[in-house]
């Protein structure tokens, strides 16, 4: 029986064999941390400390402002030094809370009040989640309690758990279902009571049987929990691949998961749900890979968030000396990094560090016309036009071949014989077209 999947995508080696014998160690927390007020898609943040203020783990220092946002909480015991501009991951200056660490604190944690999850209630759920300031850790950082809300007219009937990690390096999220599978069904089944669905599916592609084999046997004991092996090709972790893989189900351009009946989570966030529930932490630390065949040390690491990548870096024992390129995230959507004090953020899933070795650094040539974005591109998007169109500022054009629609998952500059960084042209049209959208709503 062929492994269920979707339609086009890439086979990118692998290489999780760097990290994924490698259990989850704990960071020691450096001695300075950088908290900008945007983890998260939607509105910043509102700091409610100021330079001086002593502050605990798991202490409110930013409160959410309005319905898509989410509170930020000191990872540290220190004092705030400074709330300013600083450098963070997508290489722009953010408002940020810088604490100093001090190692003489008396221990003390802010925790939230443990619930029960057998009695707890789906508003309870929810306001947990929102109050422990919990992100989307596949990515996106999208505010879960938002996505835990669906409208009363989206029939949800069906909630996936993201357990693809389909990402070259990453082993975070496979990890996690090694050490901690108790604790993510626990998690899952409290998204499921939040949003009052029956069944619930953990996707999990084939290049992880040691996870497939512990979460099977693990479900056999909860109803309308099941386990489903896919085939391992990326980006089958991408939401509207893994509702095609599982269900079947479509989810046209311009509409959204629920729009098709079906909720996606990742690994990450149902631990950090039911630490939340269950323990009363907020989410102020960080589960991530740090691999690559340029870092000394191959680690999976819990940090805490607003550490600075450099220091990262360090514990793992600094790069080699072919070193070229430092990535956060995968390498297929990561970010390349210019500036090291930037720091680690609630959605943070791994630092790559790859040598010359493992950066392609073929010139550009003219498209060649062969088709292989196209047939690779799992929206069915045509990659070469939309970025010549980009190119050419051709921005109304790019909007009716829907550009908004790419997810910017790079499969097209991956298979790109003639080596054109399609989906930075597309990123960049992307971008545009957004904001002549603005622009129109507004006049």
């Amino acid at each position: 029986m062929a492994l269920k999947t979707f339609r086009g995508g890439v086979h990118p080696p692998e290489y999780k064999e760097l990290t994924e014998n490698c259990a989850f160690e704990i960071m020691p927390a450096p001695e300075e941390i950088i908290l900008p007020i945007s983890q998260h898609l939607g509105k910043d943040a509102t700091p409610v400390v100021k330079k001086g203020d002593s502050v605990v783990p798991g202490q409110l220092i930013a409160k959410a402002d309005g319905f898509i946002s989410a509170p930020i909480h000191s990872s540290v015991a220190g004092k705030v030094l400074s709330i300013g501009k600083e450098i963070t991951p997508t290489g722009f200056p953010k408002d940020s809370i810088v604490i100093k660490t001090e190692n003489n604190s008396d221990g003390r944690v802010e925790l939230l009040p443990p619930l029960n999850p057998e009695t707890i209630t789906p508003d309870e759920i929810r306001q947990r989640v929102a109050e422990a300031g919990i992100v989307g850790q596949g990515g996106a950082a999208f505010p879960t309690y938002v996505k835990l809300s669906p409208p009363k007219d989206k029939q949800i009937d069906v909630v996936i758990l993201n357990g693809c990690e389909c990402e070259p390096y990453l082993t975070r999220d496979y990890r996690f279902m090694i050490e901690r599978p108790d604790d993510l069904i626990e998690g899952f089944k409290l998204i499921l009571k939040a949003l009052g669905v029956s069944r619930g599916v953990i996707g999990i592609e084939d290049n992880k049987p040691e996870a497939i084999k512990i979460l099977s046997e693990k479900v056999k004991n909860h109803r309308g929990l099941e386990v489903i092996s896919l085939k391992t090709k990326y980006p089958q972790g991408a939401e509207k691949m893994l509702i095609k893989a599982v269900t079947g189900r479509e989810v046209p351009p311009g509409k959204l998961p629920m729009d098709v009946g079906a909720v996606i989570q990742n690994i990450g966030t149902a631990l950090a749900i039911y630490d939340a529930v269950v323990k009363g932490e907020a989410l102020i630390k960080a589960a991530l890979t740090v691999s690559g065949k340029g870092i000394k040390n191959p680690k999976n690491l819990i940090v805490p968030v607003g550490t600075p990548i450099q220091n990262v870096i360090d514990y793992c024992g600094g790069v080699t000396d072919d070193a070229v390129k430092i990535i956060v995230g995968g390498p297929m959507m990561g970010v390349a990094q210019f500036d090291l004090h930037a720091p680690v953020l609630k959605a943070t899933s791994g630092i790559l560090v790859l040598t010359k070795e493992e950066v392609s650094k073929n010139s550009e040539t003219p498209c060649l016309r062969c088709g292989q974005c196209v047939d690779a591109c799992p929206l069915n998007l045509m990659p070469t036009k939309l970025a010549r169109y980009s190119q050419l500022k051709r921005y109304e054009e790019a909007e009716e071949a829907d550009i908004t629609v790419c997810m910017e998952c790079g499969t097209c500059a991956y298979t790109c014989p003639a080596n054109i960084p399609l989906v930075q042209w597309i990123r960049l049209g992307k971008q545009k077209v957004l904001q002549m959208q603005k622009e129109r709503v507004i006049s």
